[in-house]
Formats: C-alpha cells, sequence, structure tokens
C-alpha cells in the first residue's frame, strides 16, 4: 500500500511465518515511532521500536552490556527497554544506564540493556539513535494501535542466502491465505528482499564507476596529447643536439630511449602528484565529514602503472620523429 495507509499486518501473522515458513529462521515484528525520552534533566527525540527478542538475532545485533528483554516480557508488557549508543551518549553520556529509570512518552521504562554500535545505514540513517521495547507494551502502552495486535513491518532472516527466494514464496504464499486474498486481487503487503535492493546499489555504483572511468580515460587521453605537445616541441628545439649525438655515433634505437625516458619522467612525477593529491584529498574528506575512506595499495600501483603507460604510449611518437631525422639536416636546423 502507498505510504501512510493503514497497516495490515499483525502480530499472530509474525508468529504464523515463524511457524510455518521452514525457510525462515527468525521473525521480528515491529510497531514503532518517535518519542521524547527524559532521564533527569536531559532529554531525547528518538525512534523508538516495539519488538520481540527475534530482532537482535535477525539483525545479528549483539549487547554491550545487560540482558535483552525475554518472550516473558512481550507476553506480559513489561516496561523494560534497550538503548542503543546514540541515545546512551546523549542522556547518560559516561554514566552505565543499565538498572536506571527513563520516561518515554511520560510513562517510566527501566533499561535493561545497551545495544552495540551499528553505525549509520546504507542510506545514511543513524542505526544507534533507537530503543527497543516489547511489542505488546508499544501496542497497549506507548503508541497504541488501529485495532489489535497491529505491527507496521514484519523483520524476516532466512535459514541462508540459498533460502532468500523460497522465503519471500513461503511468506507470500502463507499471508495471501491468512488474509483471504482471491487469485485475482492484489496483495494487501509487501515483501522485500533486500538482496534486491543491494543489487540495485551494486549495479548504480557500477554504473558510477563507468562514468568515473570515462571520465578519468578522457583526462588521460588530454593529459597524454599534452605530453606529446610537450615532446614535439622539445624535439623540434634540440634538433641539433639531436644531430650532434647522431654524428658521434648515437643510434636510431638511442634516440627513442632517450625521449621516451624523458616522456616517462614526466608522466610518472605527474602520476605521484596526482597519488598524493588524491591520498590528500580522501583524508580531508574523511576527517570533516567522518566518512571512513580506504586507499588500497591495489589502486595506488594501478594509477602509477597507468601514469607510466601514458607516458609510453604518447611518447612513442616525439621519440619516433626524433629518430627519423637525418643528422646532415639536423646540424645545419637553426
Amino acid at each position: 500500500m502507498g505510504s501512510g495507509t493503514q497497516s495490515t499486518l499483525t502480530l499472530s501473522d509474525a508468529e504464523a511465518i515463524q511457524k510455518e515458513c521452514s525457510a525462515v529462521s527468525d521473525v521480528a515484528p515491529v510497531l514503532g515511532g518517535v518519542a521524547q525520552v527524559v532521564f533527569g534533566h536531559l532529554n531525547w527525540s528518538t525512534g523508538v521500536s516495539g519488538t520481540t527478542p527475534g530482532m537482535l538475532t535477525g539483525r545479528d545485533w549483539q549487547l554491550s552490556s545487560g540482558k535483552p528483554f525475554t518472550d516473558q516480557d512481550v507476553k506480559a508488557g513489561t516496561k523494560v527497554c534497550l538503548l542503543g549508543q546514540t541515545v546512551v551518549d546523549n542522556l547518560f553520556g559516561d554514566m552505565d544506564p543499565v538498572g536506571r529509570i527513563i520516561r518515554i512518552k511520560n510513562i517510566p521504562f527501566t533499561v535493561i540493556g545497551t545495544l552495540e554500535k551499528k553505525g549509520p545505514s546504507p542510506s545514511g540513517q543513524d542505526q544507534d539513535d533507537t530503543i527497543f521495547i516489547p511489542i505488546t507494551t508499544a501496542q497497549k502502552k506507548v503508541f497504541g494501535t488501529a485495532f489489535p495486535g497491529m505491527v507496521r513491518i514484519i523483520y524476516v532472516k532466512a535459514m541462508s542466502n540459498g533460502d532468500l527466494d523460497e522465503a519471500e514464496r513461503q511468506i507470500t504464499e502463507l499471508l495471501r491465505q491468512r488474509h483471504r486474498i482471491g487469485q485475482k486481487q492484489e496483495n494487501d503487503f509487501t515483501v522485500r528482499n533486500l538482496t534486491q535492493l543491494l543489487q540495485a546499489q551494486e549495479q548504480s555504483a557500477k554504473m558510477m564507476t563507468m562514468l568515473l572511468g570515462i571520465i578519468a580515460s578522457v583526462s588521460l587521453v588530454v593529459g597524454g596529447i599534452g605530453i606529446m605537445n610537450i615532446m614535439l616541441v622539445s624535439v623540434t628545439e634540440r634538433t641539433r643536439e639531436i644531430g650532434i649525438r647522431m654524428a658521434i655515433g648515437a643510434k636510431t634505437w638511442d634516440i627513442r630511449l632517450q625521449f621516451i625516458i624523458e616522456a616517462l619522467t614526466l608522466s610518472l612525477i605527474g602520476g605521484i602528484i596526482g597519488i598524493f593529491l588524491g591520498l590528500s584529498v580522501s583524508m580531508l574528506l574523511s576527517s570533516l565529514s567522518g566518512w571512513p575512506t580506504i586507499v588500497s595499495p591495489l589502486s595506488i600501483l594501478l594509477a602509477f602503472g597507468f601514469s607510466g603507460f601514458i607516458g609510453i604510449f604518447f611518447g612513442f611518437y616525439p621519440a619516433y620523429k626524433a629518430s627519423l631525422l637525418n643528422p646532415i639536416d639536423a646540424l645545419r636546423f637553426e
């Protein structure tokens, strides 16, 4: 359904998926929202998610301290919570939050554990700016529901990567049956396979890499033409020098090698400057934005190698032209 429409998923749907779908290992229904959280004189607005213990195992999320809430807490609707690291930093600082009382929408909750740091999501959202509470507590005491047992999302973890498609098929068939959807009727729910999103992101990354590669190729060609022009000018200005070298016994390949080495040296110097500039910009962006940047040694070697290749490729024609000069004509050149 479209954004903002009424959810049709229930807690019993999640329980049925866990019991009847063999390709599924963990299920975590979620009913969440944004709430103001208060501890002492400090307050913080954060995302609060009512869920089950399956959320931690389903998302491979460990605890840094304390203990998780249990299925018994979900059944009893107890007022306990797990805090993400961003919430801990803003409400408690260096203080240990386990065992302390916070207020979520003016409802007291006991902190029983803190979550390990997850960092930003692929979309850039802070995953640590969150609080987990039992889903029944969220339904009955914090957010309320339009009908009994309603949830917004059901997170599902498959048994393995190879079971993803089978899990998606089983879930779709089960929910259509439970929601009494006819063969020609559209689903009143959406099943999203995150590997599809990952593939879309990888495809976008490949397109961006291709685009940057094209831009880099144009830059290399322009730089190579610049090196070739410089070397052609150098051959013209040093025609008498070439004639003198030939007159005293320099061979054709000696002349070619001289100018190829000069072009190679020129391009490698530019490559080294570019490598240091790239490393400096990466470190600057990392320090200013907080984004980790990784520069592999292989990329540095490739950049250095391409610089040398450009020098040899575009320096060969001026070197070849210099080697074909007639020594007598070269000596007469002014």
